[in-house]
């Protein structure tokens, strides 16, 4: 049977198109092959990741993290900056190749991406007075608590066993614990380590922190589901990063003992199941 010129061109262009079809599957082989890797950071979140005042340039923790990564990887970051809302929809449809954002494991999230193994514990921690004679969380069940409305930290009062005051934004919840309508107070760690510095002058009230956290986030790197290669890959780079000391450099660097936030990581990077925590929604 002869085929015509225009059958040729069609079963050729066909078989063509199978043969591509596994390379772009692979989310790993095409950043390979274009030598660069998209990387979504927030748009404007210090310390993790803003735009320089002077240069422009975007810069913190997470931008480093990028680069970091890339060069792990053998291939160059482009840094994609996102907003708080953007950070799960860009690399779900693969405008990026990886989220980089201070990204919480939730099984919301879960269920439309992957997560690398996470790199570092974000907490929920408790703020009292300093005279509280309290120590541990559990001191703190069935108390009045404040945090901000609809937020994790409301999440992890109820959690605990506290009532929850909230309030719509920190600073409310701060001058709550001050003026007696709540015991205490929930945010991140680097807002209430901030606080709690903040209210030993000023002739305010003073706090401490409770040392028992009140919710662990593991925080780690978002990918698109079904990409075993780059899941792998980033993986591999953060164990090898954790190892030789590059990320608590980073760390120390933007959140460390030196810088206002005076946060130690003594995390390590272990796989997602090895850690003992509650996810939330």
């Amino acid at each position: 049977m002869q085929i015509r010129p225009s059958f040729r061109f069609a079963i050729a262009t066909l078989a063509l198109g199978a043969a591509c079809a596994p390379a772009l599957a692979d989310q790993w082989a095409d950043i390979q092959q274009r030598k660069e890797l998209r990387c979504a950071t927030f748009a404007d979140v210090p310390p993790f990741a803003a735009p320089d005042p002077k240069t422009r340039e975007m810069v913190g923790f997470d931008v480093d993290l990028c680069n970091t990564i890339a060069k792990q990887l053998g291939v160059k970051a482009a840094v994609v900056p996102v907003s708080v809302e953007a950070r799960v929809p860009e690399v779900k449809m693969g405008r990026v190749d990886i989220t980089v954002a201070n990204l919480a494991y939730t099984l919301s999230r879960a269920e439309q991406i992957q997560f690398s193994h996470p790199y570092y514990l974000a907490k929920e921690m408790l703020a009292v007075k300093a005279s509280d004679p309290g120590t541990k969380k559990a001191d703190f069940k069935g108390k009045r608590v404040a945090s901000t409305k609809g937020s994790t930290s409301e999440q992890s009062i109820k959690l605990n066993g506290s009532d929850p005051v909230t309030f719509q934004d920190t600073g409310s919840a701060y001058m709550a614990v001050q003026q007696n309508k709540a015991v205490g107070m929930v945010a991140n760690t680097m807002t209430i380590t901030k606080l709690v510095n903040q209210s030993k002058s000023g002739g305010a009230v003073e706090l401490k922190m409770i040392q028992d956290p009140m919710l662990f986030q593991p925080i780690g790197i978002g990918m698109k589901k079904d990409e075993p290669a780059l899941l792998g890959k980033v993986n591999d780079a953060l164990v090898a990063l954790d190892k030789s000391g590059e990320i608590n450099k980073l760390w120390d660097k933007w959140l460390g003992p030196s810088t206002e936030y005076k946060i130690v990581r003594d995390e390590k990077v272990v796989p997602l199941a090895d850690l003992k925590f509650d996810p939330i929604q």
